[in-house]
């Protein structure tokens, strides 16, 4: 051995657990996301991912159990017909904390507790009445998720709300609550705040448009999922919503209003829309719109999706149900072709009813779109239903799950 001084500042050219601990705190936030969105099923796809050391992978991995948001197997496996060393397999943490997911819709609203993964760990029951005061409604639904958090005595984080509204930033104001009776430009993100503090929940608290949100869920954990520019439509309980989410990202535009598609005319001669224009997908695409077409009065105990829903599954072989069905199935498509056109999507999910007038007939809706888009002519994109139960809610969870995936260090220490 020379007796040469090494010549390297100390610490240079070493690696220990505290510097790879330095190292790897900013790939905290990646790291979660990726095992959030179950892009990291394993220690050794996280380390690919992340470009790390194995063992800087492994200190972040550690670091976040310690957290308790994920859980890290003790006994490293390999999946069958994969070859080099078995890795640790990861996943998220099914006792550690929660957000409080909230939505609001025409028919009703509904709280739950949701988890990383996108994982629903409880509901209460859904109300089927929306009062005319958002902060009557608002204050009811986090009312119930403060139930569940009691019930449960899981930690929240955050508190995230989903409304049929267009949300305008900075501010969260509900521009066009038209199918809940709420006053124009109502603050739901500050009321909504407002009653999470006063229930005794910690955590910031979010609102967002319910298609944006659903898009969203849809991309993490999802029908999306691996899409790079995705496009959602969707109809829910009254009218029709877009989303578009970019290179990764939702698209929200430049104040929170980007992709009003349920103004979009697909019918010159249509009904009349409540924007003041006729035949919009609004009013021609939703669930009114179908059990009207369908020639069927709709009940007043039962949502209106739900009806119109159950209309195409269960009566679909008459001639009156089918007629309408294709009806919608021809707007949509030119509605989509349209978008298409514009936005030049990689994959289209399609969420509420419109997934199910998808999935009566895929092929009609495809070549309506085909035919109608100069992108659709030349290859076809991929046209797909949403597949996650109450997307919006999950979605809604998303939004207050974010400061945990961004900081995780800082979100859990607030």
């Amino acid at each position: 051995m020379s007796g040469k001084a090494d010549p390297r500042p100390a610490g240079e050219g070493t690696t220990t657990p505290r510097t790879r601990l330095e190292r790897g705190r900013g790939a905290l936030g990646p790291a979660l996301e990726l095992v959030h969105t179950g892009r990291a099923p394993t220690r050794a796809v996280l380390t690919a991912e992340l470009g790390v050391t194995r063992a800087t992978a492994g200190v972040v991995a550690a670091e976040l159990e310690a957290l308790g948001l994920i859980r890290v197997d003790a006994r490293p496996g390999a999946a069958a017909g994969s070859q080099g060393r078995p890795s640790h397999r990861l996943s998220v943490a099914e006792d550690g904390p929660v957000v409080l997911a909230a939505q609001v819709h025409a028919d009703g609203f509904r709280a739950a507790l949701v988890g990383l993964g996108g994982r629903i760990v409880a509901t209460a029951p859904g109300c089927e009445t929306v009062d005319a005061d958002p902060a009557k409604v608002l204050g009811s639904v986090v009312e119930a998720g403060a139930d569940l958090l009691s019930e449960t005595g899981r930690r929240c984080v955050g508190a995230g709300l989903a409304v049929p509204s267009a949300v305008a930033e900075p501010d969260g104001l509900a521009l066009n609550p038209l199918h809940l009776a709420w006053p124009a430009g109502a603050p739901v993100r500050r009321i909504f705040t407002e009653c999470v503090r006063a229930a005794g929940i910690t955590g910031p608290a979010f609102a967002g448009n319910d298609v944006n949100l659903a898009a969203l869920a849809e991309h993490r954990h999802g029908a999306g999922r691996g899409a790079r520019d995705l496009l959602c439509v969707a109809t829910g309980h009254r009218g029709v919503g877009g989303a578009l989410v970019l290179d990764g990202r939702l698209h929200t535009g430049s104040s929170g209003l980007a992709l009003e598609v349920g103004h979009l005319t697909v019918n010159p001669e249509g009904r009349p829309c409540h924007c003041g224009s006729r035949g919009c997908l609004d009013v021609e695409a939703d669930p009114l719109a179908l059990l009207t077409a369908a020639g069927r009065e709709p009940g007043p105990v039962v949502s209106l999706l739900q009806q119109a829903n159950d209309l195409i599954r269960g009566h679909y072989d008459d001639p009156a149900v089918r007629t309408a069905t294709e009806a919608l199935i021809d707007r949509l498509g030119l509605g989509l072709a349209g978008l298409v056109n514009i936005l030049n999507p990689d994959r289209i999910i399609l969420g509420g009813l419109h997934g199910t007038l998808f999935d009566a007939d895929p092929g009609r809706l495809r070549a309506v779109v085909a035919d109608r888009s100069l992108w659709g002519q030349s290859g076809g994109v991929p046209i797909l239903a949403c597949s996650l139960d109450h997307n919006s809610l999950v979605g809604a969870a998303e939004l207050a799950w974010q400061p945990v995936l961004d900081d995780p260090l800082t979100a859990l220490a607030s």
